[in-house]
């Protein structure tokens, strides 16, 4: 594996002791009021950052882009300035796309749709600082013009291969993040020292004019400022998925609360077993990729299946029974092109996010339908513009009365219907959020054909040529809710699982696998609404739908989704400890302009910081898209610039001999 330029600190350093080293030596200095001639060791004003995955090593990059620049944080770095990098997963990766997991395991995302870098999209402050997305970065490896070694003959043969159209496995993904984190590191200016500690952050308590974190080796850290950047954790079992788990545990069954799938125990769940499981999302499908190809399983080319794929199973596969609220598995991945260029946003601007935010809108009655009537209208430009032949009226003439109608009400129906060649060409948002809604089936077999056909269509639409009006729709939406960020709008939960339902579906390839394994019998349906009750008189699990009759009865059930997004509940304890001393219902509530923790009184906090999926900021995906502007890279450099102001501030208090007790010796770093 790469190894790293950096410098981590070992467990068997002297608590108490800062390991002084040729950074630390240069930011000794004489203490204010300190005699003549007698010099203290003042530590350098130190950042605390809490994660060192994607979101953590990008804050670090926008810190180390920003200094470069000159405009912020001078004073700082001549005070000295250290980031302290809390992770005991390796920086960069972190723990969702570290590589160790398995190599079946893939990212959602063309290789061409993930950087790290801003581009001239970007509308940060701070400056741009291009780099290659992971498809240019493999090129550029194939060229042999990166430090990077890799070990890994899999990946090795993956990364020759890898175009801007492939799904990159998730250890090809590990590789491309440490080589970011080190070519940051590569670009700190002097004055500016990294480390690692290879552990877990507890707790972050006051301690007089610095923030004290607890490390789970019982030491402490001092800070001046803290970032949670702790991204995706698991939670505490609570409400039913305890009840579940006790019911397993005391009739012999089995249960899988909600988790990573790539951490999850699956070896209780034997070949042959009846599973039911709940969610059709992303989980769901490593899910089924881990207990199929992962149990020795394999496809083979088959013209005349639905999917153009056969699956041979190993015999040591469970039966997969998969349902969920909307009874379907999330849309996967557009792979078509726009034929028409894509429209400027018109009904949810910016400037429209930012008036609904100041005035506390309603996000269900006033936000979400403008970002509806958005996306219908970047889905039927494109329809209109990039296949008039489909259509029966001028776009100008659609547009004008388009503009005046909800985006669910019947008139907007009536119009599409006039304007459209093939009626299946319409774009029914309520139908296509639900789309079994108000159906029944007579048995499994007829919902099996229903989905097994339904998936074939989705799929088409998502790829061909002549549906490119899909990726117009999904278009409009993403830059409709990048449009959020920094609004001070807060997204709900159910919207965004309507979003990730949209735009964060699998690989289209995933799916024709899917087809595969329904046609082998390993994957059956079981319908819209699911609904599953422990019977404790017979020990099993029941699921049933009122898409179908009866119910499935077994001993085995998987919760396939990622665990709660909710910092009180979550399994990490720094998180639980920053809920109990923040303003959290259930997200941490964040400042819109710099990501500063709110507390209870509805303040801001003057040294902590947060970003990620934990906080109420808005977030869309793990990586952000090349030229799309992205909520996490305006968000990075606003808490970045926010940061580098604070430690300004320290340090021009530090010099000032009127405070001289701002910057004191006696607190040590680490103790």
């Amino acid at each position: 594996m790469v190894r790293h330029a950096m410098r981590m600190l070992r467990e068997a350093e002297t608590p108490g002791k800062h390991p002084v080293t040729a950074a630390t030596q240069r930011n000794m200095r004489p203490a204010p009021g300190a005699p003549q001639g007698m010099l203290a060791v003042m530590p350098p004003l130190t950042v605390a950052v809490l994660g060192a995955g994607p979101r953590g090593v990008g804050w670090l990059e926008r810190v180390v882009e920003n200094l470069r620049a000159g405009e912020l944080g001078q004073g700082a770095v001549a005070a000295g300035i250290r980031i302290v990098l809390i992770d005991p997963y390796q920086p960069g990766p972190g723990r969702l796309w570290r590589y160790d997991q398995s190599p079946l395991l893939k990212l959602n995302s063309l290789a061409a749709d993930v950087t790290m870098f801003t581009d001239a999209s970007c509308t940060v402050e701070g400056p741009i600082t291009p780099g290659p997305s992971l498809s240019e970065w493999a090129e550029q490896f194939r060229a042999g013009e990166l430090d990077v070694v890799v070990d890994d003959d899999a990946v090795r043969a993956e990364l020759e291969a890898l175009g801007p159209s492939s799904f990159p496995t998730r250890r090809l993904q590990s590789f491309y993040l440490d080589w970011f984190h080190r070519r940051t590191l590569a670009r700190l200016p002097e004055g500016v020292e990294v480390e690692w500690l290879r552990t877990s952050a507890v707790s972050v308590a006051e301690d007089g004019d610095h923030q004290r974190v607890g490390l789970a080796d019982g030491t402490t850290l001092a800070a001046d400022a803290v970032l949670y950047a702790l991204g995706h954790n698991g939670s505490q079992l609570a409400g039913e998925h305890e009840l579940l788990d006790r019911f397993a545990r005391e009739h012999d069954a089995y249960y899988l609360a909600p988790a990573f799938t790539a951490d999850a125990d699956l070896d209780g769940l034997p070949p042959g077993a009846e599973v039911i499981v709940r969610g059709m999302g992303l989980a769901a499908i490593d899910l089924v990729v881990l207990l199929t190809l992962g149990r020795g399983g394999r496809f083979e080319p088959d013209n005349a299946a639905p999917g153009g794929l056969r699956y041979l199973p190993s015999g040591n596969e469970p039966r997969l029974h998969l349902g969920s609220r909307r009874g379907v598995p999330y849309h996967s991945k557009v792979t078509s092109q726009l034929v028409a260029p894509r429209p400027e946003q018109r009904f949810f601007t910016r400037e429209i996010a930012a008036e609904l935010g100041a005035r506390g809108a309603d996000f269900a009655a006033d936000v979400w339908p403008l970002l509806a009537q958005e996306a219908l209208h970047g889905y039927y430009h494109e329809l209109f513009l990039g296949h008039p032949e489909r259509v029966r009226m001028p776009w100008g003439e659609f547009l004008e009365r388009f503009a005046t109608l909800d985006p669910w009400s019947d008139e907007l129906r009536a119009l599409v219907a006039d304007a459209l060649v093939d009626p299946a060409d319409a774009l029914d948002l309520t139908a296509f959020d639900r789309p079994l809604a108000g159906l029944e089936f007579a048995d499994h077999d007829a919902l099996q054909r229903h989905l097994i056909d339904y998936i074939v269509d989705d799929v088409h639409r998502r790829t061909a040529a002549e549906h490119s009006a899909t990726l117009g729709f999904f278009t409009s939406l993403l830059f409709a809710f990048f449009a959020i960020g920094g609004s001070g709008i807060e997204v709900p939960p159910w919207f965004k699982a309507f979003f990730s339902y949209v735009a964060s579906g699998p690989p289209v390839h995933r799916l024709e696998e899917l087809l595969a394994l329904a046609e082998a019998g390993v994957v059956r349906f079981l319908g819209a609404e699911l609904e599953v009750r422990a019977d404790a008189s017979a020990g099993v699990f029941r699921a049933s739908s009122p898409s179908v009759p009866g119910e499935l009865v077994s001993r085995y059930l998987v919760d396939a989704w990622l665990p709660e997004e909710a910092a009180h509940a979550s399994e990490n304890p720094a998180l639980r400890d920053a809920a109990g001393q923040a303003s959290v219902a259930p997200l941490l509530t964040v400042h819109p302009d710099d990501s500063r923790l709110i507390g209870p009184d509805g303040e801001p906090h003057a040294a902590r910081f947060a970003i990620g999926p934990f906080t109420s900021a808005p977030n869309a995906g793990a990586f952000a898209r090349p030229l799309t502007d992205a909520m996490s890279f305006r968000e990075n450099d606003r808490v970045a610039r926010a940061v580098l102001r604070l430690l300004d501030e320290l340090a021009e208090a530090q010099s000032s001999a009127e405070s001289p007790a701002v910057r004191s010796s006696s607190v040590p770093p680490f103790c």
